[in-house]
């Protein structure tokens, strides 16, 4: 009963926290990176399917698989409403998550692949940190926050704790607290723009 609890606890933050993000979106005071959020969405599948086959059980894969969907809608909205600051490190950085990710794909042993998964969207995360840094006030900071809270509650609720289950999830608390700390060290020194 307790993982349910945590499983339900992760998936209704990780509502919580993608809906600011959304509104924010269409307020156009948020502007995604279209490269973070297809990483995002292809890495947050794949957690999903890793979590059940390494055993993690279903309560587990609550909150990150409603996070997929999240991802996948802001992906497709990041090319109307998603940032022009694209720069050569951004697509040097996509490149690279998507090099990683074909050699995912032929990884064999999963420990090894939950390992690359986990590199893969920390380095997915590089143009979001970049363009977060530099416009500190384009990222709707309550969405990592929140994000980062579901996935400590994901993790609880897991019903096998391994490196296996647990790495993506505790590199999403990590990437996402780290963002966070950037945003709001950022924010203290720069103004927001006028609309």
């Amino acid at each position: 009963m307790i993982k349910l609890t945590f499983g339900l606890i992760a998936g209704a933050l990780a509502i919580g926290c993608f809906l600011p993000y959304l509104r924010d979106i269409f307020k156009r005071k948020t502007t995604p990176h279209t490269y973070s959020w297809l990483i995002w969405s292809i890495l947050q599948i794949t957690g999903v399917v890793a979590i059940i086959v390494g055993h993690g059980g279903y309560y587990g894969v609550l909150g990150i698989g409603i996070g997929a969907l999240f991802c996948l809608s802001i992906f497709t909205l990041s090319f109307k409403y998603g940032t022009k600051n694209i720069t050569i490190v951004d697509t040097v950085s996509f490149i690279g998550a998507l090099f990683a990710i074909f050699i995912w794909v032929f990884t064999k042993n999963p420990l090894y692949s939950v390992i690359l998964i986990s590199i893969i969207d920390f380095v997915g995360f590089i143009p979001t940190i970049r363009k977060g840094y530099e416009e500190p006030h384009t990222e709707t900071m309550s969405t990592y926050f929140m994000a980062s809270i579901s996935d400590v509650f994901a993790i609880l609720a897991l019903s096998t704790f391994s490196v296996v289950t647990t790495l993506y999830l505790g590199t999403l608390v990590f990437s996402n607290a780290l963002f966070v700390a950037i945003l709001l060290y950022r924010r203290r020194f720069t103004n927001r723009p006028l609309l």
